[in-house]
């Protein structure tokens, strides 16, 4: 009798420490909020790309990617940083931020004739691999028309390689934490006493995942006398510390998405199904088919699942690409850049691309494992819909689980519930289990699979909503292509939320992360 009362305080205490943290959010992007008044009289009310005070050569280099007018956050950002103005910005993803931070960034550089031997004048932290891959991409084209060095130093990368280039002298540097400090404690002869800004991006990010240490050390190190753009989609205490050490006193705090009616893009249509875990599959795998030549993302809550369902569909024509956190960095890079070159395809992925990337006309966002968080939804349907185009979310839930659309409504998160009719779906699921029972391989895969996305599901704060103990086991274990569950003792294995796209490859990062085992 005393156990579902256990899990009941649980459920509370973590309802209780969700609140606790909302207020203390609230809390901390107001320290830094100015008056409407203050924000409105430094905005200009042009958003023409050709308005602003570039060089030519900037210019030109805007004009050939394609770009005439500005995003809010773009018209409200880059003046204030061309002016010297350190900036705490809470911008959504898709709105344009990178090169509202690259504009000022490559005039800063420009205007004081940076060359190789001044070192480093412009240092841009990313959370991740495939997003500091992105930025320099974007940077690199920005950059097409001067004569600046530019590069980039990431985990899992070579690192002499890396340190050489360093010497020889960059001038705009986009890196991950981990790496970046590695160089600045390590490498002899990386000149960054001459640096005039230090942009750090998804700074939320960067901290959930563990690098809070590692920021501190970086901005102690690099110069005081330096301009700081700090930009995050949510407001935490945990960047409001950052704000503190790193921003001048009085910076501009630039919300370009407060007092909006909804917390994703307007172009974004967005729907839920309820479905039973024995027909996950089955549903997934219909609609997969059926959208074969559309441009789709599939989200899973574990690097195993996306190996399994990844290697199945493959196996049965239907193909895919995976991305998670287990692959080899260049494999990973090679994939993200054949996905977004190609014009439909299927990618699953684990949180590893849910946010900052910016991936070219994706039709749909397939969430097949909720996530643990509205602001973890917020960010995977983020994919799509971007800089005011059209798209679509799909949220797989279980009949359990339909109370984490309460807390998606409170988010301000507008979904739709979508039917599919039970005729219309492949019942496929005879064939799945003969197919894992002599497939040896695929057996070990799909073993893994169900291991880890029991694993992942324990480790769900919303205890209320996502209770593992709830769990139909046998219907779960046929979604994996087993007509019985495979026996799993979730006690004796450690569970850890970070990924291992974050669990750096370096020394300096590697002291800090362990890879997750799951």
């Amino acid at each position: 009798m005393g156990e579902p009362k256990k899990r009941q305080l649980a459920s509370d205490r973590s309802v209780s420490a969700k609140k606790q943290k909302q207020e203390e959010a609230s809390s901390a992007s107001k320290e830094f909020e100015m008056s409407q008044q203050q924000q409105d009289a430094s905005i200009p009310v042009n958003y023409d790309f050709s308005s602003l005070d570039c060089c030519e050569r900037t210019k030109n280099a805007i004009t050939e990617l394609g770009f005439e007018k500005m995003t809010e956050v773009q018209a409200r950002t880059i003046p204030p940083l061309m002016a010297g103005r350190d900036v705490l910005g809470a911008a959504k993803t898709g709105s344009g931020k990178t090169l509202a931070f690259l504009i000022p960034a490559v005039e800063m550089l420009y205007r004081l004739k940076f060359k190789p031997r001044n070192g480093t004048g412009a240092i841009i932290v990313s959370p991740t691999r495939e997003l500091a891959l992105q930025i320099f991409g974007v940077a690199k084209e920005l950059l097409k028309y001067h004569q600046l060095t530019f590069g980039i130093v990431i985990g899992g990368a070579n690192r002499k390689a890396e340190a050489d280039k360093l010497i020889k002298g960059v001038n705009l540097i986009v890196a991950t934490p981990g790496r970046l400090l590695d160089h600045l404690q390590n490498t002899r002869g990386f000149v960054y006493k001459n640096l005039k800004a230090l942009i750090v991006d998804e700074a939320d990010r960067i901290l959930e995942i563990g690098f809070e240490d590692e920021m501190r050390q970086i901005v102690k190190i690099l110069p005081d006398d330096r301009q700081t753009m700090l930009f995050s989609a949510t407001q935490t205490t945990k960047v409001a510390d950052l704000a503190r050490i790193s921003l001048k006193k009085g910076p501009l705090y630039i919300n370009v998405h407060e007092n909006r009616d909804t917390s994703t893009a307007d172009g974004l249509e967005q729907g839920y199904v309820v479905c039973d875990s024995d027909r996950r599959f089955l549903l997934l795998f219909t609609f997969l088919r059926k959208n074969i030549k559309k441009k789709v993302i599939v989200f899973f809550s574990s690097c195993n699942s996306v190996k399994y369902h990844s290697e199945l569909l493959n196996y049965i024509d239907v193909p895919v690409l995976a991305l998670h956190g287990k692959q080899k960095q260049q494999k990973r890079t090679n994939t993200f850049f054949e996905y977004c070159n190609a014009d439909k395809g299927i990618l699953l992925c684990t949180d590893v691309a849910a946010r900052g990337l910016d991936i070219p006309a994706v039709d749909w966002i397939v969430q097949f494992d909720p996530p643990d968080d509205p602001r973890d939804y917020i960010h995977r349907v983020g994919r799509t819909a971007r800089a005011g185009g059209q798209g679509k979310s799909l949220l797989f839930l279980l009949p359990s689980e339909l109370g984490f659309l309460r807390y998606l409504k409170h988010a301000k998160v507008p979904l739709n519930e979508y039917q599919f009719p039970s005729n219309k779906i492949a019942n496929v699921q005879g064939q799945l289990e003969k197919l894992i029972d002599k497939n040896y391989y695929l057996n070990q895969s799909a073993k893994d699979g169900y291991r880890s996305y029991l694993q992942a599901y324990s480790s769900f704060s919303l205890k209320k909503i996502f209770d593992v103990n709830n769990l139909d086991l046998a219907k779960v274990a046929k979604a994996f292509g087993f007509a019985s569950p495979p026996k799993v003792n979730l006690g004796t294995i450690k569970q850890t939320k970070k990924e291992e796209n974050d669990a750096p490859k370096n020394s300096a990062e590697a002291q800090k992360k362990k890879k997750t085992k799951a």
